[in-house]
């Protein structure tokens, strides 16, 4: 029958049992319950339901499918340790390997209590076979051999059904008899089993134990008996070893080194119980004791040598043993003396700055200097500078750099502290060039204008003197700040080149300054001559450091002072523009000035 059909069958079914309701007809419910249902009083009285059984699930009259219990998850159904089943209708439970019911049957529905625990292995006779030893664990077991095995193709502990591991008894095989005894009894030769010594003919026992033991790992332990023969033990020759000995009979050599010199090389246990000693004599072959430059022997014998440096000298690394070799050849020590040298030398100064100095000591071993160093000024009595500085090193060349002040006599030490030992040196700095001076540059359109130094009052300040140059300004100009300083008034220019129009000595400038340019009066012995009108002037300050016949200086741009035909000047200044720049140039510690179309511009390059 098709699809249709069907279909068409079950709608007419409907209407049929619609019409038989709608007439009051009772319609039997128990009659369509489906095969896998039961049918049941509904609670409420009101009539019969279908129900699907136990194990099934479904509407109860047209379908009760199989349920599958075991879907979620043997643990959370079963319990742990086990594996869930499916069965039409229901399902049942089994424990995994190493584990068993509790209620000792092969299959089980927990809904009694019934779980899975573990299986104790153990409690089977001979499960890990002979001389094995097991040991129960959660859901399996191991073994271990018993005291008295060892394990066979495998290591402890092993599982007897994985692999081929088993126990096997311990066999230390025939024992051996040590020098001079010999064999009487022996119980076995597995564990435990005892082994009984005696001397051998022609002996005597003289200490430890007779017997042995077949231990666990399989070897035997002892004897430890000392055997001698009747002459006692075998007798010594210096410098020789025993070629061969029975019990009466000793053959000597002489060692690698030393060869024969004379005597008998056989010693004899005579009839009184006593050796008659070899008379071997063994020397040396390797020949005079070697020589170490800077060194003396402190020991030797005929085939080793201990040597040691002489006064004056001490080692420096290598070995102080020579040794005579197989091939009659020294094997000559390495030590190496070196001559005993101050622990600083070479000292001195590199650039009026660094202290650098040599050290001697051994190449790993660290040291601590301190150096102490201490200034004075012959033209300052009240001036001093005293500093000190650690320096920690493994070097032999050494450099300390230090802030040393100019025109200063130093007197520096540095001493070694480990080794107590302090170098000393003295130095004199030189004349450094002094800082530019701190001024206000300013601009003027008066002929005496009044300029304002600043100098800080630092007591170590190396300028000694100020000069005041007068430069007229007349197009592209140079002024050399390096040019020699005069103080001979008899040397002033006074003409369209630049002049010296005053000299002040830094004794009497207090910590600022103020200064007329053309004041008309005389400064340091120069004369302050008035500034024509109608000119155009510079005005440069330069700061000199005089000490003996060494001079340094730095000059800067004091001011610029401008005429009273100003106007009709810059007029001209401008046309000259077009074509090049006005600038002023000093040289030395210099400065540039130029001037633009709308403003005046000063520039100072870094010093």
């Amino acid at each position: 029958m098709d699809k249709k059909n069907r279909t068409m069958i079950v709608v007419f079914l409907f209407c049929v049992i619609a019409d038989m309701l709608a007439e009051g007809q009772a319609l039997d419910v128990c009659a369509t319950c489906h095969a896998n249902a039961t049918c049941e009083d509904k609670s409420d009285g009101s009539g019969k339901v279908c129900n699907c059984k136990y194990g099934f699930v479904g509407n109860g009259r047209t379908y009760c499918q199989d349920k599958d219990e075991c879907q979620i998850g043997s643990s959370k159904i079963c319990g742990q340790h086990t594996t869930c089943h499916n069965t039409y209708g229901s399902y049942y439970c089994t424990c995994l390997a190493g584990y068993r019911p509790s209620n000792n049957m092969a299959f089980f529905i927990p809904n009694d209590g019934t779980h899975c625990q573990d299986t104790d292995e153990c409690s089977i006779t001979g499960i890990c076979g002979d001389g094995g030893q097991c040991r129960n664990l959660e859901g399996s077991f191991d073994c271990s051999c018993q005291l008295g095995y060892q394990v066979q193709n495998g290591t402890e502990p092993f599982h007897p059904h994985h692999g081929k591991a088993s126990c096997k008894v311990v066999d230390c095989g025939q024992p051996t008899s040590v020098e001079d005894t010999v064999l009487l009894s022996v119980t076995g030769t597995t564990y435990n089993s005892v082994a009984i010594f005696a001397c051998d003919e022609g002996f005597v026992w003289r200490s430890g134990n007779h017997s042995s033991v077949c231990g666990a790992d399989g070897l035997w332990r002892g004897p430890s008996m000392i055997c001698e023969a009747k002459c006692g033990p075998v007798p010594f020759l210096s410098n020789s070893e025993v070629v061969w000995h029975n019990r009466s009979i000793v053959i000597h050599r002489c060692v690698d080194g030393y060869h024969s010199w004379r005597g008998s090389n056989v010693s004899v246990c005579g009839s009184s119980g006593l050796w008659q000693k070899a008379t071997l004599r063994c020397i040396a072959k390797c020949g005079p004791v070697p020589f170490l430059s800077n060194s003396e022997v402190v020991w030797h014998n005929r085939s080793i040598v201990i040597h040691r440096c002489v006064d004056g000298y001490h080692s420096w690394r290598g070995s102080n043993v020579s040794v005579c070799g197989s091939s009659g050849l020294w094997q000559k020590a390495t030590l190496r003396c070196i001559e005993i040298k101050p622990p600083i030398s070479d000292l001195f100064v590199i650039n009026e700055k660094c202290l650098h100095w040599t050290a001697e000591k051994y190449e790993e071993d660290t040291e601590v200097y301190k150096v102490t160093y201490t200034g004075s000024r012959d033209y300052q009595r009240s001036f001093g500078d005293k500093r000190k500085r650690f320096l920690s090193s493994k070097a032999d060349q050494l450099e300390l750099c230090l802030n040393l002040l100019p025109v200063t006599n130093y007197s520096i030490s540095v001493t070694a502290v480990t080794a107590r030992f302090t170098a000393t040196i003295t130095t004199n700095t030189s004349l450094a060039v002094p800082p530019a001076p701190v001024v206000y540059y300013r601009e003027f359109e008066t002929p005496v204008p009044t300029l304002r130094l600043h100098r800080s009052p630092n007591t170590l300040d190396p300028i000694s003197l100020y000069q005041v140059f007068v430069i007229p300004v007349e197009g592209i100009m140079i002024f050399d700040c390096s040019s020699p300083v005069s103080s001979d008034t008899s040397s002033q220019i006074k003409s369209s080149s630049e002049y010296i129009t005053a000299q002040i000595d830094v004794r009497h400038v207090e910590t600022e300054i103020n200064f007329t340019v053309g004041d008309g009066l005389y400064h340091g012995g120069f004369f302050n001559a008035p500034l024509e009108n109608g000119r155009n002037y510079y005005i440069i300050l330069r700061a000199v450091s005089q000490w003996k016949t060494d001079l340094k200086s730095s000059c800067v741009l004091w001011a610029k002072v401008r005429g009273t035909s100003y106007v009709l000047r810059v007029s001209s200044l401008f046309a000259a523009a077009s074509v090049g720049l006005v600038a002023l140039v000093i040289l030395g510690r210099y400065s540039f000035i130029w001037y633009g179309r709308q403003q005046n511009t000063v520039h100072y390059p870094p010093r």
